[in-house]
């Protein structure tokens, strides 16, 4: 059985169209895809992304039919971090808040959550990810760290990436900003495994029905026990991150910096 699990959007005006959805979920023999489908900027973690995003992993995390959740994008980038255009407007406390609350959400899931990845994942996205159980890269997915570029640092982020990665691999990756690969991310614990790009959706798959295989109170317990020391560092640190992350992104050095990475793009 295949269902569609719908997000509700506020209209501002009875006149106003609704916006088109820009996170789809799918729920599919005990598996939901939820999708990032948000090409016009690369699936960039706009409010209303995140929004709808926030309400599918609450769907999901609530849906007896529902044993695994993948997490993917409809195109080739899975997503490109922050949308800048939003950041440059201001008010970043509150969207850095909210962003150490979906990472949360992602790692307190009581179903596991297999990210799929066909192409480059940056910034903020890599938040995502390694917020994940399980992380299924294309060979030629890549990856990188880039707020240094900015003026920034992986602050709100850095709840989940670090204790992914090798304290090596994180400096090397956050001081430079620079590119790696999907075999690199899996050797600095990022990844948990980089295949051809033609054998992603069957990796996935295969990922997928082994953790369907799981008890539901095994699966859940489990999750919980392995999330523990996360969970822990997200709740203790969060507030923390998310001020510097506004701290950041309110700077001048920052918002110069965005607005001429803007102004590249047109």
């Amino acid at each position: 059985m295949t269902r569609m699990t719908p997000v509700t959007h506020a209209a501002t005006d009875a006149s106003t169209e609704r916006p088109a959805e820009l996170v789809h979920c799918v729920v599919s023999d005990a598996v939901a895809t939820i999708t990032l489908d948000s090409p016009h900027n690369r699936n960039a973690l706009s409010r209303q992304l995140v929004t709808e995003l926030f309400a599918h992993l609450r769907s999901t995390a609530q849906d007896d039919d529902v044993s695994v959740v993948v997490l993917r994008s409809s195109g080739r980038v899975f997503c490109s971090g922050a949308d800048l255009t939003e950041a440059s407007e201001g008010g970043m406390e509150e969207g850095a808040r909210v962003l150490v609350e979906m990472q949360r959400l992602i790692v307190a899931h009581p179903k596991p959550v297999v990210a799929a990845l066909h192409g480059p994942v940056r910034a903020g996205g890599i938040g995502i990810i390694a917020a994940a159980d399980v992380v299924v890269a294309a060979d030629e997915a890549s990856f990188a760290l880039t707020e240094v570029k900015l003026g920034l640092a992986p602050a709100v982020i850095s709840l989940t990436v670090l204790p992914r990665m090798t304290s090596r691999a994180a400096a090397l990756t956050c001081l430079t900003g620079e590119p790696f690969t999907a075999a690199e991310a899996v050797v600095m614990g990022l990844v948990t495994r980089a295949v051809p790009a033609a054998e992603v959706d069957d990796a996935v798959a295969s990922v997928v029905a082994s953790l369907a295989t799981g008890a539901p109170q095994g699966l859940r317990e489990t999750k919980a026990l392995l999330a523990r020391d996360l969970l822990a560092r997200i709740d203790a640190q969060g507030e923390d991150m998310a001020r510097l992350s506004a701290r950041l992104f309110g700077s001048d050095e920052a918002r110069e910096a965005m607005a001429a990475f803007l102004n590249r793009k047109k």
